[in-house]
């Protein structure tokens, strides 16, 4: 069965919700589980993201397959690609906020080369790599598409911000719909805004 493994583009590790769980004292459930036992990588991230991460999460696991792994690699400041389910502490998320998401930054670009080419290693003729973010960001595409040359992205990503990439991938994780892709190498990368998306049902049956 071919592989599909999906790379997700990283939270803010140092804006306002990050901040609210390393703030000593916090008392709501995650900051406290992430100070006490940890909480995987992806909870964490969605928490500071949100919707964007909450669709990434969603889509990535209704269409993701991977032999032997995850099949949601978050790219982590400092850390590489990490398994969405890696379970992380407190100190782990301190120390991503120290780390700029900046290919001329060798704390951050080392290890994603690195993972990049571990992965690379694993795949074969009929796998996909899809990236879900932002195709025309240069704090990780660029990296990426030298080292995974196939690397895909959604083609309906070009134009939409954040927030209605994770409304769109939502939507589909529900529906059951996987998203057309393209190769990120030679592709257009920037585009007109879409039309907004509908608002998700709410209320029982939704």
């Amino acid at each position: 069965m071919p592989q599909t493994v999906f790379l997700l583009s990283p939270a803010h590790c140092g804006g306002r919700r990050a901040l609210m769980l390393m703030r000593p004292g916090a008392n709501f459930p995650l900051a406290v589980r992430l100070r006490e036992s940890g909480a995987p990588l992806g909870e964490v991230f969605q928490f500071m993201s949100g919707l964007y991460f909450r669709g990434k999460l969603a889509y990535s696991t209704a269409f993701g397959a991977r032999r032997g792994g995850s099949a949601a690699l978050v790219i982590a400041p400092g850390r590489g690609l990490e398994p969405a389910e890696r379970v992380i502490g407190l100190p782990d998320l301190i120390a991503m906020a120290q780390i700029p998401v900046a290919i001329d930054d060798p704390r951050y670009r080392e290890p994603l080369e690195r993972d990049a080419r571990a992965l690379a290693g694993e795949l074969g003729p009929d796998d996909r790599v899809v990236l879900l973010g932002s195709s025309a960001s240069d704090k990780y595409s660029d990296v990426l598409e030298r080292i995974l040359p196939g690397l895909r992205f959604p083609e309906s990503f070009v134009g939409r911000g954040d927030m209605s990439r994770g409304g769109l991938m939502l939507r589909c994780a529900q529906d059951g719909r996987e998203l057309e892709t393209t190769l990120l190498a030679g592709a257009v990368r920037h585009g007109p805004r879409p039309p907004r998306l509908e608002p998700l049902p709410t209320g029982p049956g939704a």
